[in-house]
């Protein structure tokens, strides 16, 4: 009996762990490992992440280089809503999305909502704008017009690519001007719009904050600059002396300098070898910039920053596809069937991005766009009309030989 019991004992626990295992292995979400992360704190990582895989697309353009990954982030995200299969796989992998649909737009509306939030406490300025712009009298679903609206604040503007295609690229141009106060101009340039597109999705942001330890006008003087090449010219130099979060280690110093307020910070990465650029751009990726971030530490530093001023422009279509989401620029595979009912669909034609920063005495001001453009996969061919209602010529022929064996002309059928 005492055997009996032993075994059936032992059954139930083997049934037991099999549920558990069975549990855990479908539902990871109830795994006893599960990340006790935030939403906020895991799309904060992921879009981290997505930059930093970005700029090591778009580093080797040369020259300078300034980018907005949370602008192009978020007119993708409002894109990725209306993706699905593998367009969807894709864009979740390429943009580091590992919060689900249901998870991520709610996300990305409290990061909106708590940037602009702490804003208005912070001392500093900091806008966030989403619009769509819409063909008139093109089907699009109300759940993905819905998710841009309640979750980005993306209103559906109705316009006129087919026939007025110049008219409403100036109207989105006007429109992005308005958002970045004037700094992003022209984003959309002539013939990125055509009478094939259906949809432009966008994205402004606008930051503008002073320093919580501005420099002095009156100790900014010339000073050299060596470039990569090892060639020198003269720039102005801003100069201080105060107490900043620094940290060094054999490649790379790092100084963090806060905005008033200090929600908001400039993190400058400076190579210790004065050509080290390209190796600390090739060291830089999430893990060694948290590492990097967690060595910072308080401490007086004498500081050296030259003036600047940029814009930078870019098509990411290119790096999009190198980063692992080709079929959404692909006209025969790109899924977007929760965006439109459409059984010919939408593919990404463009996606463009400009931004613009100035550093200076009193602190920085800067402002990005991005604008994704989706074009209808192709105009389906208007069935040919063939009305003989005027005169006209027939043939008969032999088809194998091509002869001619009887010609006519049609003037008046009823003779």
């Amino acid at each position: 009996m005492n055997r009996i019991s032993k075994f059936l004992e032992n059954e139930r626990c083997v049934c037991l762990l099999f549920i558990l295992v069975t549990i855990f292995t479908f539902w990871p979400e109830t795994s006893l490992f599960a990340s006790d992360k935030t939403d906020k704190e895991i799309a904060v990582e992921d879009n981290n992440r997505f930059a930093l895989d970005l700029y090591s697309q778009v580093k080797e353009e040369d020259g300078n280089l300034f980018l907005s990954p949370f602008s192009i982030s978020t007119a993708l995200a409002m894109t990725y809503a209306g993706a699905g299969g593998n367009t969807e796989t894709q864009m979740a992998d390429t943009l580091h999305f590992s919060l689900n649909q249901e998870r991520l737009h709610p996300t990305f509306l409290k990061l909106m909502h708590e940037l602009q939030a702490d804003s208005t406490r912070g001392g500093y300025e900091l806008s966030v704008a989403n619009a769509l712009w819409g063909q008139e009298g093109y089907k699009f679903h109300a759940a993905f017009i819905d998710v841009t609206k309640n979750y980005y604040g993306a209103g559906f503007k109705g316009v006129d690519f087919a026939k007025n295609t110049e008219l409403t690229r100036q109207t989105i141009n006007q429109w992005i001007e308005e958002k970045t106060k004037d700094k992003i101009k022209e984003l959309i340039q002539p013939g990125i719009l055509t009478e094939l597109t259906r949809l432009v999705l966008t994205n402004a942001i606008y930051f503008k904050g002073n320093w919580m330890s501005q420099f002095k006008k009156e100790s900014t003087r010339p000073a050299p600059f060596e470039l990569i090449s090892g060639e020198k010219t003269e720039v102005l130099m801003m100069n201080q002396t105060k107490e900043f979060n620094y940290s060094d280690d054999k490649t790379v110093q790092l100084l963090e300098m806060p905005y008033e307020g200090d929600n908001l910070s400039m993190v400058i990465l400076l190579p210790k070898e004065k050509k080290g650029i390209r190796e600390l751009e090739s060291l830089l990726n999430t893990e060694n910039l948290k590492n990097w971030l967690s060595t910072l530490r308080e401490r007086e530093i004498i500081v050296s920053l030259p003036r600047f001023k940029m814009t930078s422009e870019f098509l990411l279509n290119e790096a999009l596809k190198s980063l692992g989401m080709p079929d959404a620029f692909d006209a025969e595979l790109a899924d977007f069937s929760r965006m439109t009912p459409d059984p010919l669909g939408l593919y990404i034609s463009k996606v463009i991005h400009k931004a613009f920063v100035d550093v200076n005495e009193e602190g920085t001001e800067a402002a990005a766009a991005t604008a994704v453009v989706m074009t209808i996969k192709s105009i389906p061919e208007a069935k040919p009309v063939f009305r003989c209602d005027h005169p006209f010529v027939f043939i008969i022929r032999d088809k194998s030989a091509g002869s001619i064996l009887f010609i006519g002309r049609v003037m008046n059928p009823r003779e």
